[in-house]
């Protein structure tokens, strides 16, 4: 006799997926249907059919290109006002991090910026030195009242991070060297630093490669957080500026990767 085929399966792996999709959302405020079809090997049109349901269901609201938190979460659908959200988001220990960030390079140094908040912070400190020249694929870097001579990368614009992102952005990015880069992340543990996008963390590691001294910052609330991709591991890192000392088995880790911490 064969064995009746169980057909329940792929239904119960489609709502553990979908409650993960939630459970992600939650977490990162705003996810594309690009990067979270690649986090679970599925095609878009799979993810938009999951978004759909999560959306009925009253989980989430679809954006385009990819999903927000329901009612209760952002007031608005699209991504901008979680950007301006996060940004607001511990300020004040941003700004400090990147007053102190700013102590670590000279006027004279080529540097390269990624997206992020904390990130942005520092640009702004930066941009008012006409002797800089700072590169980047932040679109609101870009946009910055600037005496500084700012480089823009080209690339396929990702509207959720103002970024441009892909090939072309890091064909271009490869074929320069700086002296520090400066990267914002959505997550550092023992484990090495994380984002939310597969294609903004490869932006970050092709930064990384091409740099002198990789410097990333991030306040305490990224510390263990949950993420999507691996940046990179701890090792590949140079120095952390943040706002709180690393404690316990994360503090282990800093330092067994020779990471210098500086707190601001």
């Amino acid at each position: 006799m064969t064995a009746e085929k169980d057909v329940s399966q792929p239904r119960m792996m489609g709502e553990v997926r979908k409650d993960r999709i939630a459970q992600m959302i939650r977490k990162a405020g705003f996810l594309s249907s690009a990067d979270l079809a690649g986090h679970f090997g599925v095609s878009e049109m799979t993810v938009r059919r999951d978004l759909r349901e999560l959306e009925d269901r009253g989980d989430l609201r679809r954006t385009h290109g990819g999903a927000v938190l329901g009612d209760g979460g952002l007031p608005d659908p699209v991504p901008a006002p979680f950007f301006c959200e996060r940004q607001n988001r511990n300020a004040g220990a941003k700004a400090r991090i990147a007053r102190q960030a700013l102590a670590l390079t000279s006027p004279t140094d080529m540097v390269a910026l990624d997206v992020g908040t904390t990130v942005l912070e520092l640009a702004r400190l930066m941009v008012g030195d006409a002797r800089r020249r700072l590169f980047t694929n932040n679109l609101r870097i870009a946009a910055l009242e600037s005496q500084a001579e700012v480089y823009m990368l080209g690339g396929r614009i990702r509207p959720a991070a103002m970024s441009l992102v892909g090939p072309v952005a890091m064909e271009q990015a490869g074929k320069l060297w700086f002296d520090t880069v400066f990267l914002g992340v959505a997550s550092i543990s023992g484990e090495g630093i994380f984002d939310l996008c597969i294609e903004d963390a490869e932006m970050k590691r092709t930064f990384a490669a091409r740099a002198g001294r990789c410097v990333v910052l991030a306040d305490s609330s990224k510390f263990g957080l949950p993420a999507l991709v691996q940046v990179a591991a701890l090792e590949k890192i140079d120095t952390l500026v943040t706002d709180a000392a690393p404690q316990g088995a994360f503090a282990d880790a800093l330092a067994a990767a020779q990471v210098e911490v500086i707190v601001a």
